[in-house]
């Protein structure tokens, strides 16, 4: 069974552990997010425009 007491004291320490980011890592995280969100896109749009070639050839 679930112990609520564990569980609370858990995401306490959790949050102690926590700290805001510098400048420099949330930079350097952004710039990661933003090459993954660049990168499942462009995959999208090369599966997307080599289906609509394929689909003009014929």
């Amino acid at each position: 069974m679930i112990n609520p007491k564990q569980t609370l004291k858990n995401m306490v320490n959790v949050m102690k552990m926590t700290k805001k980011p510098d400048r420099n890592e949330y930079q350097q995280h952004l710039r990661l997010v933003m090459l993954g969100i660049m990168g499942v896109g462009a995959i999208g749009f090369t599966i997307q425009f080599v289906f609509s070639v394929i689909t003009f050839g014929r």
